[in-house]
């Protein structure tokens, strides 16, 4: 991992103890005892790559480590609104405060804004948090495999799957995506290959071509970062890539949803 991966996790534990201190998991599993059913992550999905469709994942992102603030012009019900109607299958927020400028509460606006089924996107390294999760509306989590040993990645992973949310699994590499795969429940399990370099934040599509081939067909591949263009779009879906996580290239536009339908147009 590198120092910036280290330095968000280290932030995170402080984060998730003071956030414990303030609300019990006991209140938040009580909360989710009465939630209504998850909206289906994985299924949406499934649904547009099965009849042959790019299926995009539309993400909410202020700002970024590498970045800086991306949208300044940031409101998220809008940006939802304005993402269904330009063809997303779901959304992706950024909840993390430090380093993304994100809220739990842009999760919940974005997903009262539409019918979309919702990813948390943030840096999962603790039960509290997947409970939080669907406290806070998410149909999905992230978990990162770089991030987490093997016990704790198979037991997030159980647990989300138990509090009813789908897990999108992050991988960068042949090792954590061997670690992924072993993973149960491949349905409700999604593997995203980003094309981010964790060490340098440098991106490269050939992060997932290279990986493609080791991904077995009953998985939905999710590819993330550094789609930028049709030709990228054209690529990916070529070499059998038929999920898409974007986010910048959407975030920089002044309608984001006219440029996801543009994209993405007869894909």
């Amino acid at each position: 991992m590198n120092d910036i991966l280290k330095q968000i996790l280290a932030r995170k534990r402080e984060e998730i103890a003071d956030r414990k201190a303030r609300v019990s998991i006991a209140e938040l599993r009580a909360r989710n005892a009465d939630a209504p059913p998850a909206r289906g992550f994985a299924a949406a999905l499934r649904q547009r790559t099965g009849a042959g469709q790019a299926a995009v994942i539309a993400e909410i992102k202020k700002a970024s480590p590498s970045k800086g603030l991306i949208r300044a012009d940031f409101d998220p019900a809008a940006i939802a609104r304005s993402y269904a109607a330009g063809g997303a299958a779901c959304l992706s927020v950024l909840t993390d405060v430090d380093f993304f400028q994100g809220r739990d509460a842009y999760l919940l606006e974005a997903r009262e804004a539409c019918a979309l089924p919702v990813l948390r996107k943030d840096f999962t390294v603790d039960a509290y948090q997947v409970h939080e999760a669907r406290a806070i509306g998410a149909d999905a989590i992230l978990l990162i495999a770089a991030a987490l040993d093997n016990a704790v990645l198979v037991n997030l992973h159980a647990l989300a799957l138990e509090c009813s949310l789908d897990v999108l699994v992050e991988v960068h590499n042949a090792v954590d995506l061997q670690r992924a795969l072993m993973l149960t429940n491949p349905p409700r399990t999604l593997i995203g290959i980003n094309n981010r370099d964790l060490r340098t934040f440098e991106t490269s599509l050939e992060t997932t071509l290279l990986l493609r081939p080791d991904v077995p067909a009953d998985r939905v591949l999710v590819t993330e970062s550094g789609i930028a263009t049709r030709e990228d779009v054209t690529r990916m879906r070529a070499a059998g890539v038929d999920a898409f996580l974007v986010g910048e290239t959407f975030m920089r536009a002044s309608d984001p949803g006219a440029e996801l339908a543009r994209l993405f147009a007869g894909a």
